[in-house]
């Protein structure tokens, strides 16, 4: 009988879940989740596959991390800029303008690797193709979150749409690296990078063309933002905190991307490494999805401080792992921390933004993590050559630490609010 009643709750938790994510979707309509996610997996292809390529091009692993550095640090620049343009002009011409700019950099960017060009002038296409992205992950949370919010969606299918999103992402990161490791082991890195660059320029119209690029618009003219008009308010430094804790989970999956490649590499199986992030993919991709079902009374700063402590621990015995069954089976349990500190850095950063700076603070917030990414691949790219994929796995786990470190020194704001979204540092408040 109790077994019954167990089942019973736990179909009915099911269907809640179904219910909800059905919810969100009625309010965007089916078609965008598919070409924003169809619009973001050009970008996993060219961050991981960047490595990849200029390696194969160059024959040199520090090489191919110098480049893949070069074109997170053009997305982490211009980014930022992008969301802000986007919240002063709206999402339409923005993004349709940089899809279409983006396309053709990544074409020439990989020209240039085929040709054999000069590290520095592979460091100024790669910075131009990766300025170009039109962002539309971050993008994409800041056209639902108002339309949602608009139809008086709560907190709770708010999260649920920001689950939706950093599954995207997850799914994104599995299918395009994956995609980079088949083209790889069929003939080349390349293949990946012109069906990218299709992509973009193919999806990312559709998304800056999608109707609900006016109508979240218009969303936010008739609400919070009416009355904060004319008004640039700054980004509250709770925004800052968290985007603080980002740049070191950037920098803990930039450190495992390059172990990950000179693992496979000093196993003899190169093109296993866009397989072994799929597998970690998966993983994180189911975590996100079941993300919406945790109860409201676990909040989002216990969530973070979770989530990163999970993410020091578990990347530990990456550090001794030298088989593929190994590296597979670390890396599948491993992949379950990465959507709860997305998820969760983007709750946070949606909680704290004023709304007509929404687009600008998810971008930021993207930003950070891309740019703690971006710096890791040069540097991690190195230790790996010269001391093996241990010592960049061993990176990646100090970043998870430093990371949890600003998550336990944060806390929310003592004003009785009813999620704890709002974050200050200890000595802030103090201050």
């Amino acid at each position: 009988m109790a077994e019954e009643e167990q089942t019973g709750r736990d179909e009915s938790g099911a269907r809640g879940l179904l219910d909800t994510y059905r919810e969100v979707i009625g309010h965007t309509g089916a078609l965008l989740p598919v070409i924003s996610f169809l619009g973001r997996l050009p970008v996993a292809m060219i961050q991981f596959g960047s490595v990849l390529l200029v390696t194969e091009t160059s024959g040199s692993l520090a090489t191919g991390g110098v480049v893949a550095c070069a074109l997170a640090l053009g997305q982490v620049t211009m980014g930022p800029v992008v969301g802000r343009l986007a919240d002063r002009r709206g999402q339409r011409a923005v993004v349709l303008g940089f899809s279409l700019l983006n396309a053709a950099a990544i074409a020439v960017y990989t020209l240039g690797a085929l040709l054999g060009l000069p590290t520095p002038a592979l460091v100024v296409l790669a910075v131009l193709a990766g300025a170009s992205i039109p962002g539309i992950g971050p993008l994409a949370r800041a056209r639902a979150v108002p339309l949602v919010r608009g139809a008086g969606g709560d907190d709770r299918l708010v999260n649920t749409v920001l689950s939706l999103e950093s599954t995207m992402d997850e799914l994104s990161f599995v299918l395009g690296p994956a995609l980079v490791g088949l083209a790889a082991v069929a003939g080349h890195p390349a293949y990946a990078f012109g069906a990218a660059a299709l992509l973009v320029a193919v999806c990312g119209s559709g998304f800056a063309l999608h109707p609900t690029g006016r109508t979240v618009r218009a969303v936010r003219e008739t609400g919070q933002g009416a009355r904060a008009r004319g008004v640039r308010r700054r980004l509250p430094r709770e925004v800052i905190v968290v985007r603080a804790g980002l740049v070191f989970v950037g920098v803990l999956l930039g450190a495992c991307g390059a172990g990950i490649t000179a693992l496979t590499g000093e196993l003899g199986q190169p093109g296993q490494a866009g397989l072994v992030y799929a597998a970690m993919g998966v993983m994180s991709a189911v975590v996100g999805l079941s993300m919406a079902a945790l109860p409201e009374r676990f909040g989002l700063h216990a969530r973070w401080r979770v989530a990163t402590a999970a993410a020091a621990l578990l990347s530990l015995p990456l550090v001794w792992t030298d088989s593929m069954t190994g590296l597979y089976l670390v890396v599948t349990v491993f992949g379950a921390i990465y959507a709860p500190n997305l998820i969760t850095g983007f709750a946070l950063t949606e909680r704290s933004c004023p709304p007509q700076r929404l687009a600008e603070g998810m971008t930021f917030a993207a930003s950070a993590f891309v740019g703690g990414q971006a710096v890791t691949l040069a540097v991690a790219g190195r230790l790996a050559e010269s001391y093996g994929p241990g010592a960049a796995f061993a990176l990646g786990s100090a970043a998870a630490a430093v990371a949890f470190l600003i998550a336990l020194a944060a806390r929310p704001k003592a004003d009785g609010s009813a999620n704890d979204a709002s974050l200050v540092t200890q000595g802030a408040a103090a201050r």
